[in-house]
């Protein structure tokens, strides 16, 4: 009996089962349809086009090898979009040329020598721009050195740029982001991205196929390198001696270096040191968790991009709960779309807590600005939309005070932030608006009481 596409997929997905964690398949796979297959060309349904960046980023090689076993060799995927309620269209997208679902053979990298003038392939993700990279206190330093470096390769004080940071902070972004402004501003101009890992590969193919002469040419004729994941050298001596070798030579002839790493260079293990010291040449800047402000502008950027949005009390509480890194933030977004779109479910506060509590064990202890809007709203008897409106009228100015306040002791949200969520008020307003309350309660001793009483159901809702 022949099997149907649906079949097709099911033994796809039962492989893909054993080799990703239980969440991981619930989340990115379970919600995964069968379209067709045709002429080795399976077509699978995913719920919008961040799921499918995601499932190409993450689950390549788990894609890969249970396409091949099941369907063989020369078998690709192709993505249908299924768009939600403010989408017109579908569409279908091919597989990615990943480097995962290539040719087994390493693709050669070397050139003849000899010739004098050739183009490299960057390996650069064009979505990567500085456009799309939010700039916040966490990441102003690298973002202002990066934005020199892409008008003058090789010509600032930042050579190498050495960036730093916790492991989904944006480095890769960043860096990219480097690389394309700099064909941007020089097309001519020869950059190269490439993972330590990567860069290592190549090596020892080339030690295999005795042209190590021909990877160091190679690389000599780059006009800016971008390697990312440097820790990952570590321990790997001849990789070491190599990329000494590369580096010293592009740094003499003004070449632009930019690496990455989860440490900072005097914080790297199995590491040379005459490495680690050239790694401190240049500026070594850190990337940091982003705050409430940066996250907030960054989750508007990528809904922007989705061309969706999400209700304001929706995206507080995201930018409230979701504080490690970015690519947690881009996984709660997907899986909310997801879910909406799968299941036919509005995205609301409620959804938002099912699918955060996914990704962090400590939403339930966080309030928001909109968590104490409802609250005092609801103990004055007054729409929590007017807390935001111009009215003045005695129980809605009061109100809107008393949540100021609360906000204040409550929650990590800055002035301006509390009030742009009563209406977009400026931070002098809440300022003011926190004097009241306190002066209130040395003078009024039935309004302190209101204010305890409201503390009381704020701090039960932290525990």
């Amino acid at each position: 009996m022949l099997k149907n596409h649906e079949q097709f997929w099911d033994d796809c997905a039962t492989i893909i089962k054993e080799q990703v964690p239980a969440q991981s398949f619930k989340t990115w796979f379970e919600p995964i349809k069968s379209v067709s297959y045709q002429d080795k060309v399976l077509t699978i349904q995913v719920p919008n086009t961040f799921f499918y960046d995601w499932l190409e980023e993450h689950f390549v090689s788990e894609l890969k090898f249970a396409l091949n076993k099941v369907l063989g060799a020369g078998a690709r995927l192709e993505y249908k979009i299924l768009v939600d309620n403010h989408r017109k269209l579908s569409s279908t997208i091919p597989n990615k040329p990943t480097e995962q679902f290539a040719s087994e053979k390493i693709k050669n990298p070397f050139v003849i020598p000899g010739i004098k003038k050739f183009r490299v392939d960057s390996n650069l993700n064009p979505k990567y721009t500085f456009d799309l990279y939010i700039e916040g206190d966490c990441n102003k330093l690298a973002r202002a050195a990066g934005q020199a470096i892409s008008k003058n390769p090789g010509g600032t004080a930042f050579n190498p740029l050495f960036i730093y940071g916790d492991v989904g902070l944006g480095k890769t972004h960043l860096v990219q982001a480097i690389g394309n402004e700099i064909l941007n501003q020089s097309p001519k101009k020869n950059v190269a991205y490439i993972t330590s890992e990567r860069f290592t590969s190549q090596i020892i193919a080339a030690i295999k196929n005795n042209s190590i002469n021909d990877f160091i040419y190679y690389y000599q004729h780059v006009d800016a390198l971008i390697v990312d994941d440097i820790q990952f050298l570590a321990n790997k001596l001849k990789t070491q001696e190599i990329f000494f070798n590369i580096f010293n030579q592009m740094h003499q002839t003004g070449k632009q270096i930019i690496l990455t790493s989860d440490k900072a260079p005097k914080d790297l293990q199995g590491v040379e040191e005459r490495l680690i010291n050239r790694f401190k040449w240049g500026l070594s800047a850190d990337l940091q968790k982003p705050d409430y402000e940066t996250r907030y502008a960054i989750l508007e950027e990528k809904l922007d991009l989705e061309g969706i949005d999400f209700p304001e009390a929706v995206k507080e509480y995201i930018c409230y709960n979701i504080k490690n890194n970015i690519r947690e933030l881009e996984g709660v977004i997907i899986t909310l779309i997801a879910q909406s779109t799968l299941n036919s479910r509005d995205i609301d506060i409620d959804l938002a807590k099912e699918v955060i509590q996914q990704f962090v064990n400590y939403a339930n202890r966080e309030i928001s600005v909109h968590n104490i809007k409802e609250l005092v709203a609801e103990h004055f008897e007054v729409p929590v939309e007017k807390l935001q409106s111009k009215t003045r009228k005695r129980e809605v100015v009061m109100a809107r005070q008393l949540s100021m306040y609360l906000a204040k002791n409550y929650t990590n949200s800055s002035l301006k932030n509390i009030g742009r969520n009563f209406g977009n008020r400026d931070h002098s307003t809440v300022i003011h608006s926190v004097k009241v309350v306190q002066d209130l309660m040395d003078t009024d001793s039935l309004f302190k009481d209101t204010v305890n009483s409201l503390e009381k159901k704020v701090q039960m809702s932290l525990k």
